[in-house]
């Protein structure tokens, strides 16, 4: 009997039991080589499918998206045979439905994440057939997991001849959950209240919920029960990825109670950046009080002597006071001409001020409109980088985003020279500079390209940036022409995996 504080392979100490299946246990443990927590399944003696998850792990470990869960080492031929995962620390699904259920764009975000992963599993062959919301996790560092891919399976010996609408089920009922904090699936209750039945079956979200929109309702019912709606039921995870490719991934918020009151609408400031200036308060600056109502007191005669005499004694010393000042300013304008000075816009005497009060040799940049965005991964890629979430980046709200694809390391395993976002301007533009609100998970290094064609010898670089995070503007040293530009990653930050993100653009230049 194995007890915590066993070592593991000289180098993973059990440090607590989780919970226990069928011969399986899964620990939080800590991997003294690396200083850092992990998750460790141990298996009886006898286990019947030892070899099966181990073999499922190292599978996983493959797929090349850092939304599904690491792992590290696995190992069938110990004494005590292990698999060693990442320990996700943060909120499941099921925490974040406690207080009640989220709103229905970031329940659908949240999902669609989920969706995109486990698509990218049944490519390689690998599956999940027991998603709860205890899988799917919103870690501390800003980013999607989805736990127990390929090894939940394996765990419980099922292979199922078409696994596909399972897991394409399993995401739909997540997405009930999320949108009612309700468990649409009678056979088992994760943590959540079964939902309401009408008829012997589940009823839809939108009757347990009004105000879910109907759009995210039928994508509930088509996934969930399998329901022969407009479009057809959805029966694999891409096809519940495609869905919802175009919600807003926005960042699961604390949730509030059903029926609470709402949150206030986000206030638009004057920058892209929402709210990033204040708006003047009422109490901040009174306005001006009213003009008086009474009366001008009638004119009093001059104390000094009579009313005529005294004007024109103080419109004769106003003149003279107003040649003096005029000279004065003459004589100083003309004294620093003759030094070159800043007074002296140009050298021959003309000034270089436009009518409206701008310099002659500054440019006017205006914001350039992308007509388009998709993922940009040319060969030796293959061709697509997530283009269904592209156009987050060009919406102009910095809460949405497009990522990149997850690779193993920060320079793609030397497989290529980079991936990017593509922005088609539809015709020529001259591009001035670039402002970018870019993910926070590490630094990263990119360029940006420019040209007419979206071959990647014809879009030349205009710029680079190494290190960059977060809001960073790129500035161009000289001006670059061309219908396409690509912010394009050369070197990636890690997020679990290695991935770009980037959550908007703006284009600075002249059409």
């Amino acid at each position: 009997m194995i007890e915590p504080g066993a070592w593991l392979a000289g180098r993973y100490r059990l440090d607590e039991l989780v919970s226990e299946t069928s011969g399986a246990s899964f620990w939080k443990a800590t991997d003294e080589t690396l200083a850092r927590p992990v998750a460790v399944w141990t298996f009886a003696e006898g286990f019947p499918r030892t070899g099966d998850v181990v073999r499922a792990a190292r599978a996983t470990s493959r797929i090349a998206d850092s939304r599904v869960t690491q792992v590290f080492d696995a190992d069938d031929t110990a004494a005590l045979p292990y698999v060693v995962e990442e320990w996700v620390v943060g909120q499941s699904l099921g925490d974040l439905l406690a207080q009640g259920p989220m709103a229905p764009d970031r329940a659908a975000g949240l999902v669609a994440e989920a969706a995109e992963t486990l698509a990218t599993a049944h490519a390689t062959g690998l599956y999940h057939l027991n998603l709860t919301p205890g899988k799917l996790m919103w870690s501390v560092g800003g980013a999607v997991k989805v736990t127990g891919i390929g090894v939940d399976a394996a765990l419980r010996g099922l292979a199922p001849d078409n696994p596909g609408p399972l897991d394409a089920q399993g995401l739909g009922r997540l997405l009930y959950a999320a949108l009612t904090a309700h468990w649409p699936d009678a056979s088992s209750q994760p943590g959540l209240r079964p939902a309401p039945v009408m008829n012997g079956a589940p009823c839809p979200p939108s009757q347990v919920r009004p105000q879910i929109p109907e759009r995210l309702n039928e994508i509930v019912c088509r996934a969930a029960f399998q329901a022969p709606m407009r479009g057809g039921p959805l029966t694999t995870p891409r096809e519940v990825a495609d869905a919802l490719a175009d919600v807003p991934r926005m960042v699961p918020l604390p949730a509030t109670m059903t029926g609470g009151p709402a949150a206030p609408p986000t206030e638009r400031g004057t920058s892209r950046h929402s709210g990033e200036f204040e708006t003047v308060s009422a109490t901040a600056s009174p306005p001006p009080p009213p003009p008086s109502r009474r009366r001008p007191a009638a004119a009093q005669p001059d104390p000094g002597g009579p009313s005529g005499t005294s004007s024109v004694t103080k419109v004769a010393l106003g003149v003279v006071a107003l040649l003096v000042f005029v000279a004065v300013v003459a004589g100083a304008w003309t004294i620093g001409s003759s030094f070159g000075g800043s007074g002296d816009p140009s050298a021959d005497g003309t000034s270089s001020d436009g009518e409206d009060g701008t310099k002659k040799d500054e440019v006017q940049l205006a914001e350039l409109e992308p007509e388009s965005a998709k993922g940009f991964d040319p060969p030796p890629g293959d061709g697509g980088e997530h283009d269904g979430n592209a156009k987050n980046a060009i919406d102009g709200d910095p809460s949405t985003e497009w990522k990149t694809e997850g690779y193993t390391s920060a320079d793609f395993g030397k497989l290529k020279p980079g991936v990017g976002l593509l922005l088609d301007m539809g015709d020529p533009v001259e591009l001035h500079e670039v402002e970018l609100v870019l993910g926070t998970a590490g630094p990263a290094n990119l360029e940006i390209r420019v040209g007419d064609d979206t071959d990647l010898s014809a879009l030349e670089s205009a710029a680079s940036a190494d290190g960059v995070s977060g809001e960073e503007t790129v500035k161009l040293a000289e001006p670059a022409k061309g219908r396409y530009v690509v912010v394009w990653f050369t070197e990636l930050p890690q997020d679990g995996k290695y991935r770009g993100t980037i959550n908007e653009v703006k284009l600075l230049g002249n059409t």
